[in-house]
């Protein structure tokens, strides 16, 4: 199972990462416009119409999963960097290392700590600014 998921993730990157080149989206540009220019030789046909519904529902629905898996690997590397940087800074409170697996009213719940904190800084910054005035 474990080379099959290796077989998808490098797939996946390179398929998502082809995906979001120029080359790609001029090639799927022109796809359409030949399929445009082709409705008159094939008389606007039902068939001709089914071909770039279906190809376009089959890639759509590929892509879908490919780029998700793509955004929960990049997500979870992000995630995994910052817990690192919270977990090795002094300052910093651990509390927050694996806020993202908490529901959305917790997590709101810290951010509007981290809100109030940042606000007493900031006031706590031009207290002392004041006073060396």
């Amino acid at each position: 199972m474990h080379d099959v998921e290796k077989h998808f993730t490098k797939i996946a990157n390179k398929v998502a990462y082809l995906a979001g080149k120029p080359l790609t989206f001029l090639s799927c540009v022109a796809i359409v416009i030949i399929w445009a220019i082709s409705g008159p030789i094939f008389g606007f046909s039902d068939t001709w119409q089914l071909i770039i519904n279906t190809g376009t529902t089959i890639i759509t629905f590929l892509m879908v999963f490919l780029i998700q898996n793509t955004q929960n690997r990049d997500g979870a590397a992000v995630q995994a960097k910052l817990d690192e940087l919270i977990r090795v800074s002094t300052e910093a409170k651990d509390e927050f290392i694996g806020i993202e697996h908490l529901t959305e009213a917790e997590v709101e719940e810290f951010r509007k700590k981290c809100e109030k904190a940042a606000q007493n800084a900031s006031e706590k910054a031009a207290d002392r600014a004041q006073e060396a005035a």
